[in-house]
């Protein structure tokens, strides 16, 4: 009989984006994308072949209304949503009717489709930042549903996977991820996709492990194999042996447990262990995402990041249309705060129709705060939207990337031109509003007593501010080892502009990825952080660390943090004590 090392397969560990927590054992099922390859043509009945697109738009809008149904019972409404989204994007009227503008010069409906649904992919994609680029894998799903029914290919379908299935694809679509049956699927693994892409936002919701962005993941694991999906740690264990499974088995009986235990802190007020009150407040990029806020039990929300409403999309949003998302948002937060940045714009969030000129260095240049004060008009178009939506509830103001008193002056003056606009014409507005700095350069932590004095709180950003900081660039693989908040100099900028709010009786947040680290959070409790902002699914279990550490331990943590002097002796230490 051979050995039995002989007979046992390799194991193979992968690695990616941990995208939603959780372990998953289960069988391969790779989706494979079938072909939508086609031999552009010259149209002569461009009447027909225009009748033929709309049937097609028509047809997916049905297929995608249903599979919308599917996942508000799988999933939720908030997630219901992202398909329902994709219905308007197509029946945008600036899109469907450039598309019929090529049909009616000859062109064929799929060359039509796919040359618009195109432009927008490369406006998207060149973004940095992911919730930017998910609209871009957004109107490719759009692209190929109705390249599929033009070319009459089938719908991939999911929902026939057997119980322990574990999905493999280079890009999971919200119209493949509909068909789920949640139940029968123990993980999900992509070769594209961020933590907030759809496919990670659906696997959450599903409550699904997931690991994204694992290089040829698709080509390099064959249906039936056996894989260990790591969701927390975003590892891939390929034929795993049995002491392995058992190993997996474990870890993934006790992260049930520990979820159920989170449940545990729904409801309650956030608070550290020698009693000590913080708001817990969410992110979010459109106002929809408020009801996710709601539903995580966030306290508030500590960041709208309002440029989303005008990406997608061919012209600036009116007044009246900000308005509304605006109090959308706000009736849905029901008197919960609700902390709203003006349009941080510009560089790596390229919006066409704005005119921005390219820049050899975005981040460094034309953008947030420095485009709207240059271009006033638009700004205060929005600060008039938020206005008018502060009379519907807690609403604050936050302008982003500050650098200097003249910017915080600037904008403020111009909050109060718009008052007085809305005052001579009747509209009703909170008048003691709010107006705070969104704390994420090295010049403004420098700055931050004086900016103290003038703002009405803080928001400090982490992700830019450690960027800006450190001078690295985070998608910069070569200097990524620079990219953390735990770095001697990037504590000490957080350290002061707390200390500074606080010293000029000013509330204090965070609203950056740091807020939600375990690691951090003792270290902002003793420089004196009281509010928290971070994305949904993170709030039950940062309620919960805060809740397992007093004032006094905390402080004792932080004063050995700040005697060392590299950012890897700080690390090792947190992971001992956290």
């Amino acid at each position: 009989m051979a050995p039995t090392d002989q007979l046992q397969e390799v194991k193979i560990m992968l690695h990616g984006t941990a995208a939603s927590e959780g372990i998953g054992i289960g069988k391969v099922m790779l989706i494979e994308e079938h072909s939508l390859e086609y031999t552009p043509r010259t149209v002569t009945d461009t009447e027909a072949e225009s009748q033929r697109f709309k049937a097609a738009v028509d047809a997916f809008c049905y297929n995608t209304e249903k599979q919308a149904e599917n996942l508000r019972s799988s999933a939720g409404e908030k997630e219901a949503e992202i398909l329902a989204g994709h219905i308007q994007i197509i029946k945008d009227p600036y899109l469907s009717g450039e598309i019929e503008k090529l049909i009616a010069d000859g062109q064929c409906a799929e060359s039509a489709l796919e040359h618009m649904c195109d432009m927008f992919i490369a406006m998207f994609s060149a973004a940095d930042d992911e919730l930017t680029k998910q609209r871009a894998a957004d109107v490719r799903d759009i692209k190929s549903g109705v390249l599929g029914i033009l070319l009459g290919v089938n719908e991939i379908k999911v929902s026939d996977a057997p119980k322990g299935t574990v999905l493999v694809a280079r890009e999971l679509t919200p119209s493949v991820t509909a068909g789920i049956v949640k139940e029968n699927i123990a993980g999900i693994i992509t070769e594209t996709g961020g933590t907030t892409s759809h496919s990670a936002i659906l696997a959450r919701a599903l409550e699904i492990p997931a690991v994204l962005s694992v290089e040829g993941v698709a080509s390099s694991l064959k249906n039936g194999d056996t894989v260990v999906v790591d969701g927390s740690k975003g590892a891939v264990i390929v034929n795993p042996d049995d002491n392995t499974v058992a190993e997996y088995s474990k870890k993934r009986d006790a992260f049930l447990a520990e979820r159920k235990e989170l449940e545990n802190y729904r409801g309650r007020e956030t608070k550290s262990a020698s009693g000590e009150a913080y708001e817990l407040f969410c992110n979010i990029g459109k106002p929809e995402d408020a009801v996710k806020a709601v539903d995580a039990d966030g306290e508030g929300v500590g960041l709208f990041r309002t440029e989303f409403l005008f990406m997608d999309r061919t012209s600036i949003p009116t007044e009246d249309e900000q308005f509304e998302a605006y109090k959308k948002a706000a009736l849905i937060l029901k008197g919960k705060s609700l902390i709203i940045r003006t349009l941080d714009i510009g560089g790596d969030k390229d919006i066409p129709y704005l005119g921005l000129e390219k820049e050899e260095n975005p981040f460094m240049g034309f953008r947030a705060i420095r485009y709207c004060l240059k271009n006033r008009e638009l700004f205060k178009s929005q600060i008039k939207a938020i206005l008018r939506a502060s009379a519907f509830g807690d609403i604050k103001i936050m302008f982003p990337l500050i650098t200097t008193m003249d910017e915080l002056r600037e904008g403020k003056k111009l909050v109060a031109e718009c008052k007085a606009d809305l005052r001579n014409m009747g509209i009703n507005f909170n008048e003691n509003i709010q107006v705070g700095v969104m704390v994420e350069t090295a010049s403004a932590a420098v700055i931050a007593d004086m900016l103290a004095k003038e703002a009405d709180f803080f928001s400090i950003g982490t992700n830019d501010l450690t960027g800006y900081t450190m001078a690295c660039d985070r998608g910069n693989n070569d200097v990524s080892y620079l990219y953390s908040p735990l770095q001697p100099s990037v504590l000490r900028m957080i350290k002061r502009t707390i200390e500074c709010g606080v010293q000029n009786g000013i509330s204090v947040g965070m609203c950056g990825e740091a807020a939600a680290n375990k690691l951090m959070i003792p270290l902002l409790i003793s420089f004196g952080l009281t509010e928290f902002s971070v994305s949904a699914p993170s709030v039950l279990n940062v309620r919960k660390i805060i809740s397992t550490w007093t004032k006094e331990e905390a402080d004792k943590v932080t004063a050995k943090v700040l005697e060392m002097s590299t950012q890897q002796e700080i690390v090792e230490y947190l992971k001992s004590v956290v």
